[in-house]
């Protein structure tokens, strides 16, 4: 490949109905699909990664076992397995859609592989993945449970897969993708948005950076920014935009650079602090 890669998430509440169990929005995204397809195929030398998260499927499965934010301090396997399955089960309609589009895509399950402690990803073979990659296919991977060596088991965001992977693999954009066109200023009011986040501003923003439309057990949009913030530091040059899929090709612009949403950088280059 000849460019950084861009990570791109298509987000669970955008993809799936989240207040309604195992709901998938199919139009919202075969269009997404279409739009990373056609991208993918106007930019061969562009290296992407996809994820994407568990919306109404594996998020109602874990509140359903009582997994509401914090893991237990054991987990059961049962309620692993259930939440896995439900997982899978949302990752495999998106694998359909992307490859009907004509994406050569891979699927990468963390569940399979992955291994975390105290609720952190800790040891990850991406041989395969970088493989993957090699060979000119799309790697996709998702928010699921992985075992976790101290608590038996532990849900980790697509997010949280993103951190593991960005710091080996130098992203140059990581996009999330999801209902709200950035992140708001003032929620719950959506009056004004943040065009341009910082880690020095951080601390004003956190404050107005919450809610979920849904069942969230991975934190919200509060706990997406804060992982964002901490990923620019640790990845030269890197840009994180959070945006609305919502509007026809916002994912298109995004994919190319153009300005949409909020921005996360390590510093106030490029843009005016909002």
């Amino acid at each position: 490949m000849t460019s950084r890669p861009i990570f791109v998430k298509l987000g669970g509440s955008l993809i799936t109905y989240k207040a309604r169990p195992r709901t998938v929005r199919r139009k919202v995204l075969q269009r997404l699909a279409a739009e990373l397809a056609t991208f993918y195929a106007q930019h061969p030398g562009q290296d992407l990664l996809i994820g994407h998260g568990s919306g109404s499927f594996g998020h109602w499965a874990a509140r359903a076992h009582g997994w509401r934010g914090a893991v237990p301090d054991r987990a059961d396997p049962r309620a692993l397995a259930a939440i896995a399955q439900a997982a899978a089960a949302l990752h495999h309609q998106v694998m359909e859609a992307l490859r009907a589009a004509g994406l050569p895509a891979w699927s990468f399950p963390p569940s399979a592989a992955a291994v975390a402690r105290e609720g952190r990803l800790s040891a990850w073979d991406v041989t395969p993945l970088a493989q993957a990659r090699a060979q000119g296919w799309v790697p996709v991977v998702y928010g699921d449970v992985v075992l976790d060596t101290a608590r038996g088991g532990a849900i980790v965001s697509t997010e949280d897969v993103f951190a593991f992977l960005a710091p080996r693999w130098q992203p140059a954009r990581v996009l999330l993708v999801g209902l709200e066109p950035g992140v708001w200023r003032d929620w719950p009011r959506r009056r004004a948005l943040w065009t341009h986040i910082t880690p020095a501003q951080w601390e004003a923003a956190a404050h107005a950076a919450q809610g979920a439309a849904g069942p969230d057990v991975t934190g919200g949009m509060a706990g997406k920014v804060a992982r964002m913030v901490a990923l620019v530091q640790q990845v030269p040059g890197l840009e994180v935009r959070i945006l609305s899929g919502r509007t026809p090709q916002a994912l298109t612009r995004a994919l190319k650079g153009e300005p949409v949403g909020t921005l996360i950088t390590a510093d106030a280059y490029g843009s005016a602090a909002a």
